[in-house]
């Protein structure tokens, strides 16, 4: 799928200043995300062209009916024009709810591919991003700001263009009656329309601020949410709703000054209703006193200039919607613009089997004054297991972090496999590293698609077989449905080993050449830490392993140990050499206990 096109190239203005969107950036959104469904388009301006003119006809109607029965017509002629009357009525109402029928659709299907390609975009930045976004904030903006464009992709096609073409038509029918009043009406229509445009721009500032304010409370309630056990156990939640009166507080002050500016659309279309009827009995009387028009003729001009009151309200509200869309659609595009600072380096693809690791004179910050990793050089051979010990903060996940490319080291370079990484297919990169933590992420979805990631290239064999390696076959033929048990989100029913085994289990299919372990065991019992240690065992063979240690049994199986300090390399060598040297850093760590030293 393409994404979406840059909807605002100019630089967009602060907010409270005007913003003139052009149309021709309005036309370019309803093009791409309309065109793939040209039939369902075509369809409805059909729909649209013949409900349309189906409401200019009938009043005609209604003239002869007037005129036929002054002139003392035959009641057979009479209820054979009430009939008709009556049955295009019938069919424009139909034609109008089949119309509006397809127009959600069209809309649905144009939002869902915007949100599709947001949502693609979001999950392609980087971590710095995301750092600075909460998930909340991010729901709110991908779906709260594109379900705004909703109206914008069916109102605006079923209402605005219909309501253009009932406008022309009401006018060409005046035009054919009496060029003098088809005129002045259109001096009035030019008149009100030209009003509408020129304020069409007022309130969009006030609807951005309202949107990015509803993204704010979103974040909030998002983030404390998920904290509620903390809030709680903290005694802060006269605190936490506290501040989300204040986040309710600045929602409602945005909205309102939004909706008080949209009012002045609604104040202006009541000031042009009242002209308008003003021009339509002014022209009808005068014409009719010199003879010109007839009775049914009048009644025809006042019913017309009455229809037009309702393409002319219709686009009032409109243009509301259209400015609610205009904020929408600068913040779609201030996300859209936001780039990725993780660039995709090239087609490489790195070899299967064991990786070596290189880091050369790597340096990094998650911010430009403060370094995590200053000058960090180190080479891990292929097949060897690092471990990776320092206190909290000394830049251990770092390194980790660095390796998948979360984040790019502001200075140095990286090496997998005898490649730079940053030259190599990204997709590829995350593919051949595989991570273990203490946190297990699960979804609420199958075993299968927790173990494959939604995956549909491998086999149930496949799948079986790595489940018997790590001993969880006997679980898996326990389970209702076997691979196609659905687990509840974050792993609620499973016992914290069982859950580690399946990221285990996960890490296996992935097949990956370099594996990186953070304690993975730390917070299991005795029991289950032995099963644990044994799936290690099967995952680091053939494989490079990482492994970040807190305690000192997990590092009993790394051939070299690297320890940080304050973002820099205080001792890096082979672990049994470390451990026979009174001198070394390691040495003394073994001495007074790993845990007590670096936590």
């Amino acid at each position: 799928m393409e994404p979406p096109i840059n909807l605002c190239s100019t630089r967009i203005p602060q907010p409270k200043t005007r913003m003139n969107i052009p149309l021709a950036q309005y036309k370019a959104l309803l093009f791409q995300y309309l065109k793939p469904q040209g039939r369902k388009v075509a369809l409805l301006s059909v729909l649209l062209v013949s409900s349309t003119g189906l409401q200019i006809v009938n009043p005609q109607i209604l003239r002869h009916f007037i005129d036929a029965a002054r002139g003392d017509a035959a009641a057979a002629s009479l209820t054979a024009a009430a009939l008709l009357f009556i049955g295009i009525s019938l069919v424009q109402q139909g034609l109008s709810v089949w119309a509006r029928y397809a127009s959600e659709q069209v809309a649905w299907a144009a939002t869902n591919t915007l949100r599709e390609a947001l949502a693609m975009h979001c999950l392609r930045l980087d971590m710095s991003f995301h750092n600075a976004h909460t998930p909340g904030e991010l729901i709110e903006r991908i779906d709260g700001d594109v379900a705004s464009l909703a109206n914008f992709f069916s109102q605006f096609v079923i209402r605005i263009l219909g309501n253009l073409l009932l406008l022309a038509g009401i006018l060409i029918a005046l035009y054919l009656e009496d060029w003098r009043v088809g005129a002045a009406v259109t001096g009035y229509a030019v008149l009100a329309v030209t009003a509408f445009i020129l304020i069409r721009n007022i309130a969009v500032p006030y609807w951005k601020e309202a949107r990015q304010a509803g993204a704010e409370l979103f974040g909030f309630l998002e983030e404390h949410l998920s904290g509620t056990e903390d809030i709680r156990a903290s005694g802060a939640v006269a605190y936490t709703m506290n501040r989300l009166y204040r986040f309710a507080g600045q929602r409602l002050r945005k909205e309102r000054k939004a909706g008080l500016m949209g009012i002045l659309m609604r104040v202006l279309n009541v000031g042009f209703r009242v002209l308008g009827l003003v021009v339509a009995l002014t022209a009808g009387y005068l014409l009719f006193r010199e003879g010109t028009l007839t009775i049914g003729a009048v009644f025809l001009i006042v019913y017309y200039t009455n229809l037009l009151f309702w393409p002319l309200e219709q686009l009032t509200r409109q243009m509301e919607d259209l400015q609610k869309a205009s904020a929408a659609i600068v913040r779609i595009d201030e996300l859209y613009n936001t780039q990725t600072r993780i660039q995709e380096g090239g087609k490489k693809a790195l070899a299967p089997g064991a990786l070596p690791v290189v880091f050369r004179n790597v340096s990094f910050g998650y911010n430009v004054d403060d370094l995590v990793l200053e000058d960090v050089s180190f080479a891990l051979a292929p097949g060897k297991v690092l471990g990776l010990l320092g206190r909290t903060g000394s830049g251990k996940t770092t390194v980790t972090r660095l390796l998948f490319r979360l984040y790019d080291p502001g200075a140095g370079a990286i090496r997998l496999g005898g490649r730079d990484i940053r030259e190599t297919d990204l997709s590829g990169l995350r593919q051949s590293v595989g991570m273990v933590t203490q946190n297990v992420q699960l979804f609420r979805a199958s075993v299968r698609d927790n173990l494959t990631f939604f995956s549909r290239r491998i086999p149930d064999e496949r799948i079986l077989q790595v489940i018997e390696q790590m001993g969880l076959d006997a679980w898996v033929r326990a389970l209702p449905e076997g691979l196609d048990t659905q687990l509840e989100s974050g792993g609620k029913g499973l016992s914290a080993g069982e859950a580690q085994l399946l990221t285990f289990a996960r890490v296996f299919l992935k097949d990956p050449g370099l594996v990186i372990l953070d304690e993975a065991s730390s917070r299991l019992d005795k029991a289950t830490e032995h099963r644990i240690e044994q799936a290690v065992d099967r995952l680091m063979a053939g494989r490079t392993g990482i492994v970040i240690a807190h305690r000192l049994e997990t590092v009993h199986r790394a051939d070299e140990i690297m320890i940080l300090e304050d973002g820099r390399i205080r001792e890096y060598g082979v672990r049994t050499e470390l451990a026979s040297d009174p001198e070394s850093r390691f040495y003394g760590l073994l001495q007074t206990g790993l845990q007590e030293v670096l936590t």
